[in-house]
Order: C-alpha cells, then structure tokens, then sequence
C-alpha cells in the first residue's frame, strides 16, 4: 500500500490539471497560441464590389497627400499609375484633362509615379523633377510641362538642364528644387507609389483604376473613357 500511495498521488494531481484545464478552456481564459491568431480583417483586405460583383482594390496607401486634383469626395476618383517617359502615358494625359473639364468636381484624378527603368532612361529624373516640384506646391504644373514636352526630353543625353529650365518656367525656388530632387522625401514619395502599384498588381503604364476598379487599357479612349464616369455617376446617384 505504501508503494502505490505515491502513484494514486500522481494520478490524482493529473487528474486535477485535466479537469483544471477543461474547465479554462471552456471558459475561454487560456490564450490561444501565438501560431493561431483569432482570424481578423486586414486593413488592406479588398472589399467586393455590391453592384457590379467585381473586386475593389485597395492595396497599400502611398504616398501621402497624394498628388490629386479635384475634391476628396467627388463621386469618381481616377487613379493612373504613370510613367512620365511612357508614350501612352502621354497620350493618356490630354484624355484625363478633357474628363476633369467635363465632369468638373464629380471628378478627381490621382496621379502615382510609377518610373519603369531601365526601359526608360529619364522616368526616375522625372519622377524626381515631379516630386521636387511637389513640395514647392507645384507638381501639376511640372507634370503638364513634363508631359507636353515629352518628345522633347524623352531622347535628350542629359535631361537635368532641361527640367532645371521648366523648374524655372513655374516660378521654383531652383536651389531649393535641386535639393531636393536627390533627398530623402522625394524617394520615399516615389518609392510609396511603387509599393502601392505592386501591392495591386499593376505591371505595367498607364495603368488606371476608377474607384478601386482597374480600368481596361482599351477603355481608356475618350469616348469609352467617358461612357464608363458616366455610368458610375449614374450608379452612384440614383
């Protein structure tokens, strides 16, 4: 008896912390492992669409204020990833100026830079021109020389004069846009830009989403451009 008295104890302790533990897992007080997290949705998680059932992406933030114009809370935000050497792009940009010009405040367009070197040579400089311009308040007016001019530049050997004299044409303060256009700010701008394009899958430019919804790159012609603000105005105002 004196033998077994030391197991029976045993066995009774053991007992003890199974009925124990049952009894805390049932009410839920013991943690659950910290390889099992209670399942919870991401910030960034893509919502559906309610009316036409397609994904809305949203992705990583970007750059922050984003270059936009237009009112935060116009019906239709158009979204181009774009790289400023990029012929499409190009193409693309009088296409958008004529939408803003039709549908004034319903509409806001949302600029991201997107600069596909190596392919091409000078986007990264005018991603930089751009953003340095930015933070004198004057990224649009630099995106419109950019763009406009872009047969201009786009072959040039060395493209820094020439964006120093439309930094000039728009009224910057030029040692300050030279400064700027290597510091820590632009970069970080740009390089938020690309880690929103990758986190939504975008490959290549112009690459345009209409509220969260990528827009096909055939659909980008004025005319069907127009049919689709049209029809999501209309979906949103009825």
């Amino acid at each position: 008896m004196k033998r077994a008295l030391p197991f029976i104890i045993i066995v009774a302790v053991f007992a003890l912390a199974l009925v124990t533990a049952w009894s805390l897992i049932r009410n839920g007080d013991i943690a659950k492992p910290p390889g099992n997290p209670t399942p919870v949705l991401s910030p960034n998680a893509s919502p559906s669409a309610s009316a036409a059932g397609t994904k809305i992406d949203v992705g990583e933030a970007g750059a922050e204020p984003p270059n936009a114009q237009g009112p935060a809370n116009a019906l239709i935000t158009l979204e181009e990833f774009g790289d400023f050497q990029c012929p499409p792009c190009g193409m693309l940009h009088p296409v958008l100026k004529t939408m803003e010009k039709e549908f004034g405040d319903r509409l806001r367009v949302v600029f991201r830079e997107y600069p596909l070197v190596p392919t091409h040579e000078h986007a990264l400089a005018a991603a930089r021109a751009a953003e340095a311009a930015g933070l004198q308040g004057k990224f649009w007016q630099m995106h419109e020389l950019l763009y406009t001019n872009q047969n201009l530049w786009k072959d040039a050997f060395d493209v820094r004069p020439i964006f120093e004299d439309y930094a000039k044409r728009i009224g910057l303060d030029v040692a300050r846009y030279q400064q700027d256009l290597s510091s820590e700010a632009v970069q970080y701008r740009i390089f938020l830009d690309g880690k929103r394009a990758r986190s939504l899958g975008v490959k290549g430019t112009p690459t345009v989403f209409m509220n969260g919804r990528e827009v096909p790159f055939e659909s980008l012609a004025p005319e069907k451009l127009r049919v689709l603000i049209s029809s999501e105005i209309a979906n949103r105002t009825q």
